[in-house]
């Protein structure tokens, strides 16, 4: 069983579909992977609940299969994040606010997959609200990473990258809202996906920036990435953000010739502030495109200089509206210790939302003050349109742009946590994808002195999903030939 814990959901699809292995025996490998990490000295701490019913589904699953009422997906195990909604489980988004919270629908995007017979077989642990960049900032306690335990994930989809990493699931759903996805996949060496904005519905996803909040796909195969996508996809009459695409010819991946294709590098995200060992190896990952035919091309961008300072001030305006709901009367947490209602609101937020979301509320309600919102909220979404505009310009004469996934590798555990600007710099490669509605990949393309995964990064043209996904499984199977 150690063995299935190994594979990808694409090769144990392949398994089950052969009848040589039972949903029973994949679900039961990846819970004892689970439990044998409970009892390490430092354990990951991936998975907030690894569900006790998961292994009755998968008895399930597999009667399914016999009877031929199975769905493409029957038997095949999924973690999910703790802001992506699974009726009656639990989700909490890592707070104390929503302790105790049992989910009364499903997002569409698990429903989905549930429809097709795919197990969630847990909830993972995730930066408060989505809020961060290393998992850090969960009220569980921070996940570790599996390459070195001492080292954060990544965040906010932290515990999704560290159950995938470390073999405790085969895939994990996650989400977006500045890199969420991408960035915790560079950390922990899997891929990580951001689809188009609108390309998954975001019903039953809880917001934080709703005008870039997006469900995406951790994996150790590019294959898994579109199997998920490809039923997940389209447009939900629950979202009226979503798009009517149809991926369902997603998978199987095809290798992708990049021969001729022109690939963008910014000279401002591929020169100062990026460390010199993730500059070695988008270095390499640039050599290997050569040799494949494409031709990077250093590019100036000049308005990828502004996107810490527009994120920063558009995703907490949005957030500060969007948090205003948990108020300790509909649901979660409740402080009675009051005399009246306000004291009920003070003293349930004070207690419910830790430093970071705090320090999000505050920045977002400022900016949309009387007398601010002009200066920052209006401007910052000026200068988001010219973003857009200039990106899709550039995406116009080229293939893909190019990026390392994060400026640095990965850090260690509690070196950047009192220091919010810094942690906030983490995610000035992702953002632009973000902020402009792209599709975006991290490849696990290297590693550093030390053995740290480094992720480059590949972004492409709204609804380009098939061919990043193509690029990144061009590079999976270089790994797979022993080139790497």
């Amino acid at each position: 069983m150690g063995q299935i814990a190994g594979k990808s959901l694409t090769e144990l699809k392949r398994l089950l579909d052969r009848g040589e292995v039972s949903a029973l025996e994949i679900i039961t490998s990846f819970k004892e992977q689970y439990e044998s990490d409970r009892k390490k000295p430092v354990p990951l701490n991936g998975y907030i609940e690894f569900f006790s019913d998961a292994e009755e589904l998968a008895v399930k699953a597999d009667e399914a299969r016999k009877t031929g009422t199975s769905g493409i997906l029957e038997g095949l195990p999924i973690a999910v994040k703790d802001n992506i909604l699974i009726s009656s489980r639990k989700a909490t988004c890592g707070s104390a606010i929503l302790q105790g919270f049992t989910a009364p629908y499903s997002s569409t995007v698990v429903e989905r997959l549930m429809n097709e017979g795919i197990i969630p077989v847990g909830r993972t642990n995730m930066d408060e609200f989505a809020m961060g960049s290393t998992c850090e900032y969960s009220v569980y306690g921070s996940s570790k990473n599996p390459v070195n335990r001492e080292y954060v994930t990544g965040g906010s989809s932290g515990g999704s990258a560290a159950v995938v990493a470390s073999g405790q699931a085969p895939c994990a759903l996650g989400s977006e809202t500045g890199g969420s996805v991408r960035l915790p996949a560079s950390f922990c060496g899997t891929y990580g996906f951001k689809p188009t904005y609108g390309s998954l519905s975001r019903y039953g996803l809880v917001a934080f920036g709703s005008s870039m909040d997006q469900i995406g796909v951790i994996s150790g195969d590019p294959d898994d990435i579109a199997l998920v996508i490809s039923v997940a996809s389209g447009f939900d009459s629950n979202d009226f953000t979503s798009e009517d695409v149809d991926f369902s010819a997603l998978f199987p991946l095809k290798r992708m010739r990049l021969k001729g294709k022109k690939i963008a590098i910014p000279e401002e995200l591929s020169g100062e502030g990026i460390d010199k060992e993730v500059g070695i190896v988008l270095e390499r990952f640039c050599s290997w495109l050569r040799s494949e035919g494409a031709v990077p091309e250093r590019v100036s961008m000049p308005l990828l200089k502004t996107t810490v300072a527009m994120y920063y001030i558009i995703a907490p305006a949005e957030a500060s509206s969007n948090l205003a709901r948990y108020d300790g009367v509909r649901y979660g947490l409740r402080d009675i210790t009051g005399n009246n209602l306000e004291d009920l609101y003070v003293n349930t937020r004070t207690k419910g939302f830790g430093d970071e979301v705090k320090r999000r509320i505050f920045l977002g309600n400022y900016v949309l003050s009387a007398g601010y919102y002009d200066a920052y909220y209006k401007k910052a979404m000026q200068v988001r349109y010219l973003l857009k505009k200039e990106l899709n310009r550039i995406l116009e004469e080229y293939e893909y742009i190019l990026s390392p996934t994060s400026p640095v590798p990965p850090f260690k555990l509690g070196s950047k946590i009192d220091n919010p600007l810094s942690m906030y710099l983490t995610d000035i490669c992702t953002i632009f994808a973000n902020l402009a509605l792209l599709p975006a990949v991290s490849i696990p393309a290297g590693t550093t002195s030390d053995g740290l995964p480094v992720g480059m990064q590949l972004t492409g043209r709204m609804f380009g999903e098939k061919g990043l996904l193509r690029a990144a499984k061009t590079w999976f199977l270089k790994g797979r030939r022993g080139e790497i």
